[in-house]
């Protein structure tokens, strides 16, 4: 009895601590399980906004919003101009009248690929620059299958796993090269220095022109209220070629962007 009642100690020692260890074990999974999923879908946003994709209409089944987050500031973005917005974009409403709805892949990428800064002048509060903020919220394309479109179970589709995606374009800037390098004005004209650092500053307008930066953050898992859990990476590349505006028919007050890889304008 003695042997037996020693042997169901250590058992019972042993279970308590296997026991200890599977909800980490667990919560290593699902970690691993939710990178996975992000880095699968950070493939095709990253590769459908540096290309220009006009067609990938099966975003519809998983991109729920789109919201712009805009602030207006003075040319020294040092002081905002008037009141912060947003214009919002949902499969079923949006901010703008007629509703401009997210019922196609050319409106979701084209509103993703918003550059990040645009010169803004000419009304009542003034010139400056334009921020945007562009955040989605967006149903997983990847992981298991019965989550998925056609699956329009309003309760599954809760259930499954949802990340904010936040899309930044931005312009080769100057964080990349020293400005000195392009400050031909502070030198005689047609000297050697202002020759060089003219030449210089057209290639750096040119660059800015033709290269950007898209950054790519993925914030999970969506919790009530909009708010977000721990998880979070983002992506980056730089894309070539020009950053072209245009609009969906009938829609002129909805602008969109897409890149055209294989097309360079030379800056003014």
């Amino acid at each position: 009895m003695i042997e037996i009642a020693i042997s169901l100690a250590i058992i019972g020692f042993a279970l308590v601590a296997i026991i200890g260890v599977l909800p980490i074990g667990m919560n290593v999974q699902k970690d691993n399980r939710e990178e996975t999923v992000i880095n699968q879908d950070a493939t095709v946003f990253m590769n459908a906004i540096r290309s220009g994709a006009q067609g990938l209409d099966d975003l519809t089944n998983y991109v729920m919003a789109i919201t712009n987050y805009v602030t207006v500031y003075d040319p020294t973005m040092t002081h905002l101009v008037g009141n912060p917005w947003s214009e919002g974009y949902t499969t079923t409403n949006s901010y703008t009248t007629p509703y401009f709805l997210l019922t196609n892949g050319f409106r979701i990428i084209g509103l993703l690929s918003t550059p990040k800064y645009q010169p803004w002048g000419g009304d009542k509060t003034g010139s400056g620059v334009r921020s945007n903020h562009v955040v989605a919220y967006v149903r997983s394309m990847s992981g298991p299958a019965f989550e998925k479109f056609p699956q329009n179970n309003q309760s599954v589709q809760e259930l499954g796993f949802t990340y904010r995606l936040t899309s930044e374009v931005l312009p080769y800037g100057t964080n990349y090269y020293d400005p000195n390098w392009t400050n031909y004005t502070a030198f005689p004209a047609n000297s050697a220095d202002n020759i060089l650092r003219s030449n210089y500053w057209q290639v750096a307008n040119s660059l800015q022109a033709n290269l950007h930066d898209v950054r790519l953050t993925f914030l999970w898992p969506v919790l009530p209220r909009g708010r977000t859990g721990n998880g979070g990476q983002t992506f980056r590349t730089l894309v070539s070629g020009q950053l072209l505006q245009t609009n969906d028919f009938g829609y002129p007050l909805n602008p969109l962007y897409f890149f055209q890889p294989q097309t360079y304008v030379k800056a003014p």
